[in-house]
């Protein structure tokens, strides 16, 4: 049954966040990297940690259901939306120091950051350039790259150099915690188990050559450009299905022969098996029925089920 969300809502957000700092009836496919997706009831874009926690607190008291929105990769949103308040997290603060600590709010754009590392001659982020995700995406998905350089030919994770973080739990407590509470895996983390909100992480980076980490952003861009459609014309979410027992999802599509398989304006990529992208009007509906059609394909091909990497949000 569809969450109905009490007339009253809004003015209890309104009075709680205040005034002008709430909208109605936003779409959200214009915040998202498939261009995908409906509207939300009820929106609003913090600008700190404290603003994040401020609302995230807001629409649990009000025992409305809501959603924290980054840059929108990894994620379909459904056609009629979300009823509740989508909180597209702005907070994007950030301070460093020369031994390579950096606490950065988990709004800021991973790429922005990554430049600026380089720019400070600190390394440890410059493998993850071209994905798009926020910091607080990036620790929810812990989020990681397979080098292609054979020097360095081992897939790297964000965990490699996360110290700790500053959530709000689940209970409401704002509290540091480290790498044991947060349990990363594959693809994984406790923020995928638990209603915590990561709110700023600190990253420990290191001194490095500056034309060293050059080198490894023209390469790995390099590599992702060749083999990863560009967002920029072929909006996606990025990979669609999780590596299923070591095997690359991708390559059991593949040899399904789906590649370029369409419904509506959605298409399994010519260039990437593990990849849909949106041809220009793809609806929410077009995108789930082609996953279900490379898993019924995949199950019926090689007897292994795929399981979805991106998060379904909201109503289909």
């Amino acid at each position: 049954m569809p969450v109905t969300v009490p007339s009253s809502a809004f003015t209890e957000l309104e009075h709680r966040l205040g005034r002008g700092r709430i909208t109605r009836e936003v779409p959200i496919a214009p915040f998202t990297t498939f261009g995908i997706g409906g509207p939300a009831d009820f929106f609003c874009e913090p600008a700190s940690a404290d603003e994040l926690a401020d609302a995230v607190l807001a629409a649990r008291d009000a025992r409305i259901p809501y959603f924290v929105l980054g840059l929108g990769a990894n994620i379909l949103v459904g056609d009629k939306g979300f009823r509740g308040l989508v909180i597209r997290n702005r907070a994007v603060h950030t301070r460093w120091d020369a031994a390579g600590s950096l606490w950065v709010e988990s709004g800021a754009v991973m790429g922005d950051l990554i430049h600026e590392a380089v720019r400070r001659g600190l390394s440890g982020l410059e493998h993850y350039i071209g994905i798009p995700s926020t910091v607080g995406g990036a620790i929810w998905q812990n989020l990681h790259f397979l080098s292609p350089a054979p020097e360095r030919e081992r897939t790297m994770f964000i965990a490699e150099v996360f110290e700790s973080c500053d959530i709000l739990s689940q209970e409401g407590e704002r509290k540091t915690v480290g790498k044991e509470y947060v349990r990363f895996g594959y693809d994984d983390s406790v923020f995928h188990h638990r209603d915590d909100i990561a709110l700023a992480v600190n990253f420990q980076l290191a001194p490095g050559d500056q034309d060293a980490m050059h080198r490894i952003l023209q390469e790995n861009l390099s590599w992702r450009g060749a083999r990863h459609p560009w967002l920029e014309h072929h909006p996606s979410a990025g990979s669609i299905f999780k590596k299923i027992e070591g095997v690359g999802a991708g390559r059991l599509v593949d040899q399904c022969g789906l590649k370029g398989h369409r419904i509506g304006d959605a298409q399994i990529s010519y260039m990437h098996a593990n990849i849909v992208v949106n041809l220009g009007s793809a609806t929410a509906a077009d995108v789930r029925a082609l996953i279900s059609a490379a898993q019924r394909a995949v199950e019926d091909k090689f007897v292994m089920h795929l399981e979805p990497e991106i998060k379904f949000v909201g109503e289909f």
